[in-house]
């Protein structure tokens, strides 16, 4: 038997063509044999900046694998033995059930599950699982501003800077907007390479600076001068420490709690059927 395949584009009339026997309001745009792609299925392709002739062209690809896959369905269908047909449907079947238990549990679990990790509960988890918690690069407590060197209060911000007690950061902080770049929040624990990323004078060459406990750096570039402290460093091989890791750890918790919960909702809902006679076991 020879299969014909038609395509006809939305902007022909439905009426005019003898093959759409739809009955509904849907405007088909394609046919293979029985099968319709309909108008719907397509309204979402195009971007709405795209030219007339790229929107044509994407739409008519998509139509073309759709005709396509549609065939080779059919083909496999009419030559493919029976029980490997059978298998292919019992996988279909399979993945359907799949499909719609995950989304149901997700939906219920979603609604009941506790997402703060107090962090007595992350620091257990932590102490317990500290091997797990190994640096495989190194860490730094750092701040910088990037000012240019001509700047006539130069001399009296290198000063705040390094000094950098209360008053100095809130008056860093309240010119921030002068600086070139900067990051002045050094309570916390960053790669080094991503101020490598960040600060183009700093390079593979003289990281190690970076490296070096309550170090002043002061480096130059034809953008201006770099004001670097670090406070304080971790290096790899190290236990990460507890702040640094504790969205993991959260995370990890978070999914124990998951799993533990879609365990009981199974049972509870294995109950419930047991209960209201929906579920029997035939012996």
């Amino acid at each position: 038997m020879k299969i014909k395949i038609v395509i006809v584009f939305a902007l022909l009339s439905v009426s005019s063509c003898q093959f759409f026997k739809s009955e509904d309001n849907r405007i088909p745009v394609a046919r293979v044999n029985e099968s319709y792609l309909y108008q719907e299925d397509i309204k979402d392709l195009v971007d709405e900046g795209s030219t007339k002739e790229d929107s044509t062209l994407v739409v008519q690809n998509f139509i073309t694998r759709w005709a396509t896959q549609e065939l080779l369905v059919e083909g496999a269908k009419r030559n493919l033995q029976e029980s490997k047909l059978d298998d292919f449907q019992r996988l279909v079947n399979q993945y359907k059930k799949d499909l719609y238990s995950k989304a149901y549990l997700e939906a219920l679990v979603n609604r009941s599950i506790d997402t703060v990790v107090s962090v007595s509960e992350a620091e257990q988890y932590y102490n317990a699982n500290m091997e797990a918690f190994k640096l495989n690069e190194d860490l730094i407590k750092f701040r910088y501003i990037n000012i240019d060197e001509n700047r006539l209060d130069f001399k009296d911000l290198q000063s705040k800077f390094q000094r950098f007690n209360s008053e100095d950061k809130k008056e860093l902080d309240s010119i921030s907007i002068q600086f070139k770049s900067y990051a002045l929040n050094d309570s916390i624990w960053i790669k080094v390479s991503q101020v490598l990323n960040k600060i183009p004078v700093v390079s593979v060459e003289n990281k190690d600076q970076l490296l070096k406990k309550s170090n002043f750096i002061q480096l130059k570039d034809s953008l201006g001068v770099y004001l670097m402290r670090v406070n304080d460093v971790l290096l790899r091989g190290s236990t990460a420490p507890l702040e640094y890791v504790k969205p993991t750890i959260d995370q990890i918790v978070i999914n124990k709690r998951k799993l533990e919960l879609i365990r009981d909702l199974e049972k509870d809902i294995t109950k419930d059927a047991i209960k209201n006679k929906q579920f029997e076991i035939y012996n």
